[in-house]
């Protein structure tokens, strides 16, 4: 994985070894809903890759080495 860095302002997010946790996920969510309702102020997320699928809908994704086991 590498790293996962909105821009801007350029500060990595995530870190290759560091787990997904809650507030990363909420951030990238946020960051996805500003992009749709805020054309052309879009925030670009170095990192995540952007997919559309057949039905027309935009997907995101991140590439991962492995699912933290659960404690």
């Amino acid at each position: 994985m590498g790293l996962v860095t909105p821009y801007p302002p350029g500060i990595p997010l995530l870190v290759p070894g560091e787990v997904f946790n809650k507030k990363i996920v909420d951030y990238l969510k946020f960051s996805r809903e500003f992009n749709l309702q805020c054309p052309g102020f879009e925030t670009d997320i170095h990192g995540l890759v952007e997919e559309k699928g057949d039905d027309g809908v935009k997907r995101y994704f991140a590439d991962c080495v492995r699912v933290a086991p659960k404690s």
